[in-house]
C-alpha cells in the first residue's frame, strides 16, 4: 500500500520561508511526474509545481521565482522551498506522484498559513 507522507507546513509571516517534504512509502514503481497543489478556502485546487523525470520543472506564474520544486528518484521525495511567503500563499497543500500506469497517488495534506 502507497502512502505519501507531508511534512513542514506551519504558520509564518508574509516574507519568510518553509520547506516542504513529501515522502513516498510502500511499493511505487515507474514513477513520472511528482508535484505539490494546493487548495485556499473556497477555492478550487491548483497545480503549485511539478517536476518531470528527467528534471523539467513547471510552476504557477504565481510562485515564480520564489518556489523552487525538487525530487530525489531513488528515495521517491519531492520538496518545495517556498520562500518570500505572501497571505495568498495560504492553503492547504498537497504533494502528488503520477505513474506511467497514469494512476495518481496524494498525500494527506499540510496546512501553510501566511499571517502577520
Amino acid at each position: 500500500q502507497v502512502q505519501l507522507v507531508e511534512s513542514g507546513g506551519g504558520l509564518v509571516q508574509p516574507g519568510e520561508s518553509l520547506r516542504l517534504a513529501c515522502a513516498a512509502s510502500g511499493s511505487i514503481s515507474s514513477v513520472t511526474t511528482m508535484a505539490w497543489y494546493r487548495q485556499a478556502p473556497g477555492k478550487e485546487r491548483e497545480l503549485v509545481a511539478q517536476v518531470g523525470r528527467s528534471g523539467t520543472k513547471t510552476y504557477a506564474d504565481s510562485v515564480k521565482g520564489r518556489f523552487t520544486i525538487s525530487r530525489d528518484n531513488v528515495k521517491i521525495t519531492v520538496d518545495l522551498q517556498m520562500n518570500s511567503l505572501k497571505s495568498e500563499d495560504t492553503a492547504v497543500y498537497y504533494c502528488s506522484i503520477l505513474t506511467a500506469a497514469y494512476y495518481r497517488y496524494w498525500g494527506q495534506g499540510t496546512q501553510v498559513t501566511v499571517s502577520s
